[in-house]
């Protein structure tokens, strides 16, 4: 990694280590970047092999409103997740987006780590608003949303970015003014 780039600082749960990610991370990354279920409602395609994550992770902090941590679960000490809020400058508000291992859904670990992330944020940066967009077919995702304290905004629809696949959509929102 390029030493100019801003590294965000390392936070810490109850369960977890919320870390900056480094290219050493890529084989744990595909571990959920190359499952199917995983993967289909992310914008990213899916990962065919752990080089596919090479271009994010060396150019994932170019700047200091990248708040993007990979989660480290504390009992095995496993990268099992990542996430966390970008600065979106067209919008001016912050981006919420997370993935984690299939094995681990439904034990709360992303609602922990984003909570941990939002309040970071706030202590550390002028965060007046956080958005966040779920496929439909993907209620489990609006459900964390709605934990961490975000409301329905409204009805969109995004694309992966590689074109393959529309999904429609659900916009939520969070506001600090």
């Amino acid at each position: 990694m390029n030493e100019n780039k801003f590294i965000p600082q390392v936070l810490e749960t109850e369960r977890l280590i919320l870390r900056p990610l480094t290219i050493n991370d890529k084989d744990a990354i595909f571990k959920w970047a190359g499952d199917p279920e995983v993967a289909k409602y992310m914008r990213y395609p899916l990962y065919r092999s752990p080089d596919d994550a090479t271009y994010w992770l060396t150019h994932i902090y170019e700047t200091e409103k990248t708040l993007d941590y990979g989660f480290v679960f504390k009992v095995t000490g496993e990268l099992i997740g990542s996430g966390g809020l970008i600065f979106d400058t067209e919008e001016n508000n912050w981006t919420l987006g997370y993935n984690i291992r299939r094995d681990m859904w439904g034990k709360g670990i992303v609602t922990e780590a984003c909570r941990k992330i939002i309040e970071h944020a706030r202590n550390n940066y002028d965060v007046k608003k956080i958005v966040a967009v779920f496929a439909v077919d993907n209620p489990k995702s609006g459900h964390v949303m709605e934990k961490l304290g975000m409301k329905f905004h409204c009805d969109c629809e995004y694309t992966k970015w590689d074109s393959s696949e529309s999904f429609k959509a659900k916009k939520y929102e969070i506001s600090f003014e």
